[in-house]
């Protein structure tokens, strides 16, 4: 493998997240004299740019303002967040739909509270001699994914189900770490990605490709926050508390991205370009915001997340019919 090829190997749901252990990250001090509680997020991968506004705690307070103690454990994708939480390492997850669905589909008794990505920030990447312009394309191609199990291919399938494919209409195939390497080699037709992994992929010297995101063919949610039902009925004022600290993270990213760049660099694992991580930062800004114009941060598109459920039942990544309406609850997402 050449040295250009070596450094592509970025990927939001794949480097970042991988080998997570299992130790929460308290933020140490931050309870207060009026405290409700302690929330531990189980999230998808270790304390990185993108989540900035939740490792900003100790500086910004915005969960110790509403008496919320914050602590979090990072994992190694959607599946982790879950696992997680089921073990009672965590109070919330922080996971992706697919994984929401997969728990569901087993029997787990499960409630999405909050929308916190509702922009769909995966994508198919490309060379542009492939001349692969639509999903359509891809059909007889080899396309890349992280694993079987990862978001990439989840949502790559959910692309190929809209433009009518099957899985098996392609070759899919597993680049572990190397994302975009086989791809620069020619291992792989196209490659599974997402927005802030094709950023950093771009600086490292990627070049010009064609890009089909997920969201012109269905933009499901990327993210949410979940409970079990449980612990929903038992800390549901504490869980209000969480929301709004996290909601008033989120308000604050968005407003100031350059503080938050700067505060990546002394928190995120992955922050030490300050320029990389506002590019990241914005990304992630932009993904954060409602789909349906007024709505307010953390709101949830039904519709949407009711046909990602169809479409992954459709897929067979799910056997159960699901009823999003039963599995989703708004009360809690602050005024």
């Amino acid at each position: 493998m050449n040295t250009s090829a070596r450094s592509l190997t970025i990927s939001r749901r794949t480097v970042l997240g991988a080998s997570a252990g299992l130790v929460a990250l308290p933020f140490a001090g931050l309870a207060s004299a009026q405290a409700k509680g302690k929330i531990t997020v189980g999230g998808w991968s270790k304390p990185i740019s993108e989540i900035t506004n939740l490792l900003a705690e100790p500086d910004k307070g915005f969960f110790k303002a509403q008496g919320v103690e914050l602590g979090y454990v990072p994992g190694a994708g959607g599946g982790d967040a879950i696992r997680n939480l089921l073990a009672g390492q965590a109070d919330v997850a922080f996971t992706d739909p697919g994984s929401f669905f997969t728990a569901l589909d087993k029997g787990e008794k499960l409630t999405a509270i909050y929308d916190i990505y509702p922009q769909n920030v995966f994508n198919v990447v490309s060379l542009k001699s492939a001349n692969i312009h639509k999903p359509a394309d891809l059909k007889g191609k080899k396309i890349g994914v992280y694993s079987l199990a990862s978001g990439t291919r989840q949502n790559l399938l959910v692309m190929l189900h809209q433009a009518g494919l099957k899985e098996s209409d392609v070759t899919i195939v597993v680049t572990g770490l190397l994302n975009f390497a086989p791809l620069l080699q020619g291992q792989v037709d196209a490659t599974a990605a997402t927005d802030t992994g094709l950023v950093v992929g771009q600086r490292k010297g990627l070049g010009e490709v064609n890009v089909m995101q997920v969201r012109d063919h269905l933009n499901v949610s990327s993210d949410l926050f979940v409970v079990r039902q449980e612990s929903y009925q038992e800390k549901k004022e504490l869980l209000r508390a969480f929301l709004k600290g996290y909601r008033d993270s989120a308000a604050w990213m968005i407003a100031n991205p350059e503080e938050a760049a700067t505060l990546a660099v002394k928190h995120a694992i992955d922050g030490t370009q300050r320029d990389i991580n506002l590019e990241v930062i914005r990304l992630r800004n932009a993904s954060s915001l409602p789909a349906a114009a007024g709505a307010k941060l953390g709101a949830f598109d039904l519709a949407s997340l009711q046909k990602a459920a169809d479409a992954y039942r459709a897929l067979g990544l799910v056997q159960r019919q699901i009823k999003v309406a039963d599995v989703v609850d708004t009360s809690l997402l602050p005024a």
